[in-house]
């Protein structure tokens, strides 16, 4: 069994940053996706950047520029560090720990807010 615990989120004004983390704990495969979405009300739940176990990563288009995903396999750790954010963004952010389509785990969500 698998956990996952975000954290760092937080109410911040536009054009702020905020870096949130997320750690994965329990029986780990060694290869494995770590992957951020979010889901603002009223909306779908959408992928917003994604990195594999060796760190190939891939940021959606429409944060690209803003946001970095980046990854710590010693401390089964990502992160996404969100700069220049806006109102928009605000979400709640889910870290999704992604092995194959029969096993994956989400976590709790950690809650984001963009002033403007």
């Amino acid at each position: 069994q698998v956990q996952v615990v975000e954290s760092g989120g937080g109410l911040v004004q536009a054009g702020g940053s905020l870096n949130l983390s997320c750690v994965a704990s329990g029986r780990l495969s060694s290869f494995y996706l770590m992957d951020w979405y979010r889901q603002a009300p009223g909306k779908q739940r959408e992928l917003v950047a994604g990195i594999t176990s060796d760190g190939v990563s891939n940021v959606e288009d429409f944060v690209k520029g803003r946001f970095t995903i980046s990854r710590d396999n010693a401390k089964n750790k990502v992160y996404l560090q969100m700069n220049s954010l806006k109102p928009e963004d605000t979400a709640v952010y889910y870290c999704q720990y992604w092995r194959d389509t029969n096993d994956y785990t989400w976590g709790q969500g950690t809650q984001v807010t963009v002033s403007s």
